[in-house]
């Protein structure tokens, strides 16, 4: 090959990768929203085969000295909860989405901490009666403008509640008491607060 035809290959090949490089972002950001919805169904799952087995009761709904959680999430505290259905969940690693760099894996559930989780916890959903309450969900939301800060937070029908740009870029995902997962927009997550039918939507914040 002459000169020319090694450098007209190159630019072909810098052509190429200069086009494929954005598609290959894309389908990476699209397969990490996938997986991050993929967690919380396996913790809506884990919730379910939960209830099924502690007299139809969540672990908010049962005190820590029956084996559930509820004075502590009660405080805000949502390690308590995952926790509590480790044998459910079988591993830490669904409680970590994919697109949250600001979380990382524990190795096991007895070291688990807010840093190793990236879902809140419904505090107030205490069976999957009502459908329509929040059990989890990304916890990359704001109040007021102000990102949220671990603990207990409480959210009002009037409060001004939207997904910030971390994640998923404005957007996030809900998981509902009965176990779906829905991915939502701003509007659609202060339409699903307010369907609730809960005056005061508390949440656990890792």
């Amino acid at each position: 090959m002459t000169l020319i035809e090694v450098a007209a290959v190159i630019v072909a090949v810098l052509v190429l990768l200069a086009l494929l490089l954005p598609a290959l972002a894309a389908a990476k950001k699209k397969s990490s929203k996938i997986n991050c919805t993929n967690d919380l169904k396996q913790i809506g799952l884990a919730c379910l085969i939960w209830e099924g087995d502690n007299g139809d009761m969540l672990p908010m709904r049962i005190s820590i000295n029956n084996g559930g959680a509820m004075e502590l999430v009660r405080m805000g505290n949502a390690v308590s909860v995952f926790q509590v259905m480790s044998n459910e969940l079988s591993t830490p690693k669904v409680l970590v989405c994919p697109s949250d760099t600001n979380s990382f894996y524990a190795s096991n559930f007895s070291s688990l901490a807010g840093s190793n989780i990236s879902y809140f916890v419904g505090v107030d959903v205490t069976n999957t009666v009502n459908p329509d309450q929040i059990f989890s969900g990304d916890c990359n939301f704001e109040i007021g403008g102000k990102p949220v800060k671990s603990g207990l937070v409480s959210i009002w029908k009037n409060h001004s509640v939207a997904w910030s740009s971390a994640r998923h870029r404005y957007a996030g995902n809900l998981g509902f008491a009965d176990g779906s997962v829905e991915a939502t927009t701003t509007r659609s997550m202060q339409t699903h607060f307010i369907q609730t039918g809960l005056a005061t939507n508390r949440l656990a914040i890792p």
